[in-house]
């Protein structure tokens, strides 16, 4: 019975010793599983936010360069001077000469020496001048109706003329080296001052190509010949009204002085 009683102890004390040591085993196997998994979840982390980080100095340098370009958008705007733009409707009157359906007289005064454009239906239809204080029209298709258009996606530049006897018109000057087309759409640049960039003025028909220049046959879109009423376009820089105003005040100030 004793022997019984020992042994019983014996093992007691062995699986006391196998328990501790099992229980320390996976204690350990736990805290090295927790370290490990620990570490590689840390590792993942400090690689996604090392990603994080260099996409958020892209887009950094990407809001500094728009920032940029905005606040030089701005300043360019700051420094831009207002213009007056008008557009006034005017009926024709008469023909200048009776021999030539390009001339026309409109029927309104014109005391400034500054060429305007000559509008119908959104298309460009010509110049006006000032001759004798009154406005005359001088139509796409006359010698002397001459302003600045843009000719196709490459907006090559060029400069209306007439073509005798003909419904078309010409943009001559238009450097050699850039692309156009049969087809490609004309329209104004606003580089002469006379009309506004982008008013459509007619379609490619064909192209002469020389040495050092090229020249685009155009067929308009403004039937001119067959209206009684046009719009004619202005614009001038408000700044040079305002010294123009100024200008004559002073003058009737002196005459009053002088008078007196």
């Amino acid at each position: 019975m004793l022997y019984i009683l020992d042994v019983n102890k014996l093992l007691g004390e062995k699986f006391t010793l196998f328990n501790n040591i099992k229980e320390f085993y996976i204690h350990k196997v736990v805290k090295i599983t927790n370290f490990t998994e620990k570490y590689f979840y840390q590792a993942s982390t400090i690689e996604e936010l090392k990603q994080e980080n260099e996409k958020l100095k892209e887009f950094r340098l990407l809001y500094e360069s728009k920032n940029q370009k905005l606040t030089d958008l701005i300043n360019s705007i700051k420094r831009l001077k207002p213009v007056d733009e008008k557009l006034i409707q005017t009926r024709v009157l008469s023909y200048v000469e009776f021999d030539d359906f390009t001339k026309v007289w409109l029927d309104k005064e014109k005391l400034d020496d500054q060429i305007s454009g000559l509008v119908i239906d959104d298309y460009a239809a010509g110049i006006v001048v000032r001759k004798n204080d009154k406005a005359l029209a001088l139509l796409n298709g006359n010698e002397k109706s001459n302003y600045a258009v843009y000719i196709g996606e490459n907006k090559a530049p060029g400069i209306t003329h007439s073509i005798k006897k003909s419904k078309y018109i010409v943009a001559k000057y238009i450097p050699i080296w850039i692309d156009i087309s049969v087809g490609d759409e004309v329209i104004t640049s606003g580089m002469d001052n006379i009309f506004f960039k982008g008013l459509k003025v007619g379609k490619v028909v064909s192209i002469n190509k020389m040495p050092d220049m090229q020249e685009a046959v155009i067929e308009p879109y403004a039937k001119v010949l067959k209206r009684r009423f046009f719009y004619i376009y202005t614009s001038k820089l408000l700044e040079k009204e305002e010294k123009s105003e100024d200008k004559t005040a002073n003058l009737k100030e002196e005459k009053k002085i002088k008078k007196q």
